[in-house]
């Protein structure tokens, strides 16, 4: 069953409950008699036997729900690993609905926000989310760590003061932008590309940063265009690309609006044999769903996510992955959601101390700061933070899909890894 979507708040209602929720948090940083812990930020106290909550946002709901719900499964089994409790204290994890959108992240995080026993909070998947709703968590004081986010902006070296309780276990697409554009003139041999993004920070920053890229190797991008996720008829769009004569067509886009392209690509004169290249959030059993016999032979790049490239744990962690979810996993991100977990909670037990009355003291402060001090080897690979908040690398990797079979979905055999 599909999970409800949250209810819309409005802006200025949001906006009074985070500011409210920071102001109690700076007045009353918990000057218990017992607490062994001053921070200037304030200081959370979890009474003995309660349990330590850890927040969470991704896309649960909607056509991109499977990037989502894989960060969830990587996150619950990183926590059944630790035996499901932090210092003794049992693990809940809220998840919130962020819809892959600005204003569902907005919400999410504002809930998330609002709850005074909210320790640090994982995720989200999506760009869009993170941009509007990291920094409504860092105004209440609160870190969060992306797990599939990959805007360059979100962790570049002059990224906005809001976003600084931001880091992220996922790589940045100023990486996977830079690989990309390199690998459609070199690998690919195209000479000449149309770029497409539908205006969120992911797309549009991943089209940009690739098409530079492309321009550096010696390319030429003939045009940079922009749909709105929801579009439907593509045909005016495509009859215009057609005139340009592209060698490749680069479409960094969600599920929805990658069918529609697909599908209608095709069936445009002087596109029949276009390839369109595309990315990361396209790797889901729901866009051969939605695009049928169209997606055979689609390309994207994509993290190389085979055994050999991930963590010396990863074989392990997929056969949890399949007897606890009864299924091989349904997105690429999970071993990124699992890092993020175990990183979370490495923090809290560095900075964590406990009173004379049995309760968990943790300083909100220190326990940002001891996120940038950890590092070890992940589901993922290395695990260590940068000034500003960058803590994983990309491998990449470029898939194909071979069949228009929904239950074929897997990565590394469908979409099938073609290169290296």
């Amino acid at each position: 069953m599909r999970p409800k979507k949250l209810r819309s708040w409005g802006y200025s209602t949001a906006a009074g409950i985070v500011a409210g929720v920071f102001c109690m948090t700076l007045a009353q940083p918990f000057a218990h008699a017992a607490s062994p812990v001053e921070d200037p930020m304030g200081v959370i106290r979890i009474p003995k036997g309660a349990p330590v909550q850890i927040g969470a946002y991704w896309v649960i709901s909607g056509p991109d729900t499977a990037l989502g719900e894989d960060s969830v499964r990587g996150a619950k089994i990183a926590i059944a690993d630790l035996g499901d409790k932090v210092l003794g204290h049992p693990v809940k994890l809220n998840v919130e609905d962020d819809q892959c959108t600005p204003e569902g992240g907005q919400t999410a995080a504002t809930k998330l926000a609002a709850n005074p026993n909210t320790v640090i909070v994982l995720g989200p998947a999506c760009s869009s989310a993170a941009t509007a709703g990291a920094p409504i968590l860092w105004n209440a004081g609160i870190s969060s760590i992306g797990t599939a986010s990959t805007a360059p902006s979100l962790t570049a070296a002059d990224r906005k003061p809001e976003l600084a309780g931001f880091l992220r276990t996922i790589y940045s697409d100023a990486q996977s932008g830079a690989n990309d554009g390199k690998w459609l003139y070199k690998e690919a041999g195209a000479k000449t590309i149309v770029t497409i993004n539908d205006g969120s920070p992911y797309s549009s920053e991943l089209a940009r940063v690739t098409g530079e890229s492309f321009i550096k190797e010696g390319g030429k991008v003939l045009s940079a265009e922009a749909i709105q996720p929801t579009d439907v008829d593509l045909k005016p769009l495509l009859t215009h690309i057609a005139t340009l004569k592209p060698d490749k067509i680069y479409a960094p886009l969600f599920v929805a609006a990658t069918a529609q392209l697909l599908r209608q690509v095709k069936e445009t004169p002087g596109l029949e044999n276009v390839e369109v290249i595309g990315e990361g959030a396209q790797a889901a059993g729901a866009l051969i769903e939605a695009t049928g016999q169209a997606i055979v032979g689609f390309k994207l790049a994509y993290p190389d996510v085979s055994p050999d490239a991930m963590g010396k744990g990863y074989p392990g962690f997929l056969e949890k992955y399949k007897k606890m979810f009864g299924e091989a996993p349904i997105s690429g991100y999970h071993a990124n959601a699992y890092d993020a977990a175990v990183l979370a909670v490495k923090a809290i037990e560095q900075v964590a101390k406990q009173g004379d009355d049995g309760a968990l003291y943790i300083g909100k402060k220190a326990l940002h700061d001891a996120l940038f001090t950890i590092s070890f080897e992940g589901m993922g690979g290395t695990v260590k933070c940068n000034q500003y908040g960058q803590c994983a690398q990309l491998k990449s990797a470029i898939y194909q899909y071979v069949s228009a079979d929904p239950a074929t979905f897997s990565i590394g055999t469908n979409p099938k890894k073609i290169w290296p």
